[in-house]
């Protein structure tokens, strides 16, 4: 199994990522999300969408938001992540970023989000990104998928506009 991941911009990428996965046959359990909470609860109020602040990529998104989280948050649970604070998780996050920031104790960096990234096969210096990207208001969202159907879940992250991290190292 590999773990797929897209960092959004915008809580719709997020969805369409989301959604697509799941109609491509994945389950929602395999699906994982992880957000700061005040990121999910600016959203759900229903206030404009906003690009996250310095962007976390090459091109913040706006747009209105669409209602609530909706599918994408069910098993919605909230940890207190080392190095990001307060956040929303779901599904596979949400068993992994526990465990993970529950153990995390005295080597808190270890621990966290890129702890648990890096346990899921994710290189550090990918971890790092994706961390910092969720630190600063984006949404993440992976998939556990099998070897055959790894490159179409990538393809979707790609398609709803995920971060290109490539351009993140270099940049």
């Amino acid at each position: 199994m590999k773990t797929v991941i897209g960092l959004f911009e915008s809580q719709q990428q997020a969805e369409q990522a989301s959604n697509n996965l799941h109609d491509l046959g994945f389950a929602r359990e395999d699906i994982g999300v992880v957000a700061r909470d005040t990121v999910v609860k600016e959203r759900e109020v229903g206030q404009e969408e906003r690009p996250i602040a310095g962007g976390v990529g090459s091109g913040a998104v706006g747009g209105t938001a669409v209602g609530g989280l909706g599918g994408l948050l069910v098993g919605l649970g909230t940890v207190v992540i080392p190095g990001i604070g307060p956040a929303v998780a779901a599904g596979t996050l949400l068993t992994t970023v526990g465990t993970t920031a529950a153990g995390a104790g005295i080597g808190a960096a270890a621990g966290g989000l890129i702890g648990a990234l890096v346990g899921s096969g994710v290189p550090e210096e990918d971890a790092q990104i994706y961390s910092e990207g969720v630190k600063q208001g984006g949404i993440l969202v992976t998939v556990q998928a099998d070897d055959e159907r790894s490159d179409a879940a990538s393809d979707v992250m790609q398609r709803a506009e995920a971060v290109d991290i490539k351009k993140q190292r270099e940049g």
